[in-house]
């Protein structure tokens, strides 16, 4: 059409829509439901878990309900790894048994589409599952549950005793010095027979702190008739002091600036980036035993366990397809016991590749192995 001006207008170009092969939107419709329901369910599972058991603290200590609230909010992430590949098992097992019970699959294989093809929307959706999982895995999950342990230590600041098991060696993540407590008396803030080893440059203990009792002080913990010990970096005595009082700082800032300066060095907290780090210095000062092989099962589960997102759905399309016409209670029963059983061989693999006895980041992959090799060999037998 011709201006006023004698030019004309340039045509309007539409651009493409991306849309979606019909056979491929429509099996994705039938996963995104059960797929997003498994998913806050299972959060929701978490949440109330942690919930109940911080509930102590709410009931027994007095401690702040917001408190609380903030300790289990922060922490829910940290069920990000189990969550996305029960939500893709659950999904798969009920959006394709739908399917397969209402003969659509029959369906669309008589007129000539393969099962492969069937399936690869679903194992493309399981994919981005593992990959938005590892995502938030190592970028939020971390400084989520470092809140999280933050805010914890501000409970216990708040409470009228501390969580502490006596005859238990406890290792304080910020500053790596290893407690050990003989009695807690019954008012829940003082110990006796309290023993403090402070780790050194080299893998030995530098210095030990020996107290008959202690006491707690807001945020700083008070011993009492102390024996401070000097090492050497080879490990012998160099001097050794007794004093009426000594002072340690314990992780439990109430002020904001206190909160937000303390450094925790949880498995949970930290990226593989500094899991990879922190394994690399064991390896460098000679340690290595249960404390190495924990660390490399950490860092190897950093990706195995999103990992399992694609391999819940590898192993539920055949299973959703053997036995999807029985019903979806079937399907979500499949989806317990099957996730019950890949968390058990979790478990157990993560104790042999802790201990040696397995190469740590094998036995981290090696649930994701076995699920696999099995979907994909059930697979076959059906397609052939």
């Amino acid at each position: 059409m011709a201006s006023l001006s004698g030019t004309q207008r340039a045509p309007l170009v539409s651009l493409p829509r991306l849309r979606l092969p019909i056979l491929d939107a429509y099996i994705l419709r039938e996963f995104i439901g059960p797929f997003l329901f498994a998913f806050a369910a299972f959060f929701l599972f978490w949440a109330f878990n942690i919930f109940f058991l911080a509930a102590k603290y709410i009931i027994q200590q007095n401690a702040p309900f917001f408190l609380v609230l903030r300790f289990v909010i922060f922490r829910v992430p940290q069920s990000i790894p189990m969550a996305f590949p029960f939500a893709t098992l659950f999904a798969t097992l009920l959006g394709m048994g739908r399917l397969v019970g209402d003969n659509e699959i029959d369906a669309i294989r008589t007129s000539g589409v393969p099962l492969w093809r069937i399936c690869l929307t679903p194992l493309i959706f399981g994919f981005l599952a593992f990959v938005l999982s590892y995502a938030m895995n190592e970028y939020i999950a971390p400084k989520s549950v470092d809140l999280s342990t933050r805010t914890f230590y501000q409970i216990v600041y708040h409470t009228s005793s501390l969580p502490v098991e006596p005859q238990f060696f406890r290792k304080d993540p910020d500053t790596n010095d290893v407690f050990y407590v003989s009695q807690v008396m019954p008012d829940g803030k003082t110990m006796v027979g309290v023993q403090i080893f402070k780790p050194g440059k080299f893998g030995y203990f530098n210095e030990t702190l020996q107290a008959k009792s202690a006491t707690v002080r807001g945020a700083t913990l008070v011993l009492h008739d102390v024996v401070e010990t000097r090492y050497n970096a080879q490990g012998y005595l160099t001097s050794q002091v007794h004093a009426k009082e000594a002072s340690i700082g314990l992780p439990m800032g109430e002020t904001a600036a206190a909160f937000m300066s303390s450094a925790n060095s949880d498995a949970y907290t930290m990226s593989s980036a500094q899991l990879k780090n922190e394994v690399n210095a064991l390896r460098a000062q000679g340690v290595g035993g249960e404390a190495l092989g924990n660390l490399q099962v950490s860092l190897a589960n950093k990706t195995a366990f999103p990992f399992a997102a694609f391999i819940g759905v590898l192993i539920a399309l055949p299973l959703a397809i053997r036995f999807g016409s029985k019903g979806r209670m079937l399907g979500v029963a499949l989806s317990i016991l099957a996730f019950f059983v890949y968390y058990m061989m979790s478990d157990a693999a993560a104790v042999f590749g802790s201990t040696g006895r397995v190469n740590p980041y094998l036995a981290s992959w090696l649930p994701n192995v076995v699920f696999g090799l099995a979907g994909l060999g059930l697979l076959w037998y059906e397609e052939h």
